[in-house]
């Protein structure tokens, strides 16, 4: 068969492509599109898997639609015109992707100065475990698992607060509503005095607040632009996390001043958890003023005490006995008690022995009142049979020491213990509109404490038991 032939036969029958011309450039633009939601997708999770779901399809994706829109295009000048379209559409959904990535997790606050506040008590070691959850971030703070310091930022505490993070597998759950849920939320390590040294960049921690003493916080000083409270206010601070394994960001801004620090994240020990407090073996509770406890362990760690003894009874005097012993020098104590009545004494002596005759629920208030130390709110004293009338425990006085700071800022604190000896410190520490601290020493009406905000500070102390006993009365005896 002759080419004429061949051309002739190829007449009759001419080649339809599978695309028909006029759609060509629509699927070749389709493809290419696709090509780079794709790779958008694949390096926002890269891993094998995503090589099969994301990469494959992307390269074919790809490949397909440049021979389209090259056989769609006739010239040039139009293809490239179309080549630059479909770039510059595929970056504003990069950007659109990134901004709505549902892996970032976002918090801005108004005042640096409550952030730093709440740290700064838990700031007695070198790293901090931090957890995102729903309701806020919580900072755990743990040395030789023995002591442990818990800060909770409420997402009340923020202005902007964006919570997306998903359940993460490889994480703990150590709060209470996420192990009643059953999730695991993101959790990670910073190093905690590189967080707290990002917070005073701008100078949170050189406030004249942080450095004066709890007794001179009494007197009120007059507000001007040139106060700390007033300096804090156009101050901001935003934590960004993004994903596993990421960095976690703080941008710091100040008017039109902006600092961004990230701080690496480490994975958590397996083995690492929270000290266990019963909460449904609670046999003390005793809620007073910071004030006065932080003024006791002062007192007590003059004479440099090793060993701080805790003793509370709700029958016998003293009531509620703080000792401290072990040091180089003399052992000394402060006790809690009532306040004795001049006039009345025998009236006073018939009513206590009919209080400890009957049962709880004959006792009046006022009766009630005068079996608990004056300095408490709440004095609930319930020792198991195996202990007494009266409860006994020891606490290494350098740990009880690590929550002074805050006992300082704190307006409030509630001593509880349970049935393993385990004691519980837990601080309420309330700021005003403008962020800074609220001393129980200041007296406020309803009206000023409208725009406050409360948060909360834990601390977990181990008794000391068995081998440590032994070190204790050694040095008692020494």
């Amino acid at each position: 068969m002759s080419l004429n032939q061949v051309w002739e036969a190829a007449a009759a029958s001419p080649y339809t492509p599978l695309i028909a011309k006029d759609s060509q450039f629509s699927v070749g633009f389709t493809l290419l599109l696709l090509a780079l939601i794709l790779t958008i997708l694949f390096g926002l999770n890269r891993s094998f898997l995503s090589i099969v779901s994301f990469g494959i399809p992307a390269s074919l994706a790809f490949g397909f639609g440049a021979v389209y829109m090259i056989c769609a295009v006739g010239n040039r000048q139009q293809f490239l015109i179309q080549l630059i379209s479909t770039i510059y559409s595929g970056c504003i959904l990069c950007v659109a992707l990134i901004h709505l990535s549902p892996h970032r997790d976002r918090a801005v606050s108004s005042n640096t100065h409550q952030l730093f506040t709440l740290l700064h008590c838990v700031g007695f070691a070198q790293n901090v475990t931090v957890q995102i959850t729903p309701d806020g971030i919580r900072f755990s703070v743990e040395e030789g698992r023995v002591v442990q310091g818990l800060a909770f930022l409420d997402k009340g505490l923020f202005t902007t607060y964006t919570f997306n993070s998903p359940a993460a597998p490889n994480s703990r759950g150590s709060m209470e509503d996420a192990e009643s849920d059953g999730l695991s939320y993101p959790c990670f390590i910073v190093s905690l005095s590189a967080l707290l040294e990002t917070l005073k960049i701008f100078g949170v921690g050189d406030s004249p607040a942080a450095n004066v003493s709890r007794a001179a916080s009494v007197q009120p000083s007059a507000s001007s632009a040139f106060t700390a409270p007033a300096l804090l206010l156009n101050r901001s601070c935003t934590f960004q996390y993004l994903d596993h394994g990421s960095p976690l960001s703080i941008t710091l801004a100040e008017t039109g001043v902006k600092t961004i620090c990230e701080l690496t994240t480490y994975e958590p020990d397996e083995g690492e958890l929270d000290i266990p407090f019963q909460r449904d073996g609670i046999i003390m509770k005793i809620i007073m003023r910071s004030a006065w406890l932080y003024d006791a362990i002062t007192e007590l760690g003059a004479t440099d005490p090793g060993v701080l003894r805790l003793s509370a009874s709700a029958k016998q005097e003293p009531y509620f006995t703080l000792s401290g012993f072990g040091g180089p020098f003399s052992e000394s104590s402060v006790e809690f008690s009532i306040e004795q009545e001049t006039q009345n004494s025998g009236t006073q002596s018939d009513t206590l022995r009919k209080v400890l005759t009957n049962d709880g629920t004959s006792r009046s208030r006022a009766t009630r009142a005068k079996l608990a130390p004056t300095v408490t709110e709440t004095f609930l004293v319930s020792p198991p049979s195996s202990m007494g009338p009266r409860i006994k425990q020891d606490y290494r006085f350098s740990f009880i020491q690590k929550a002074s700071h805050a006992m300082a800022v704190a307006n409030k604190v509630s001593i509880r213990g349970d049935r393993q000896g385990v004691l519980s410190l837990q601080f309420m520490i309330e700021f005003d509109q403008g962020g800074s601290v609220v001393t129980n020493n200041i007296t406020r009406s309803v009206k000023d404490t409208r725009g406050s905000t409360v948060s909360f500070v834990d601390f977990r102390f181990v008794p000391l038991l068995d081998e440590d006993e032994l070190e204790v009365d050694a040095m008692r005896d020494g």
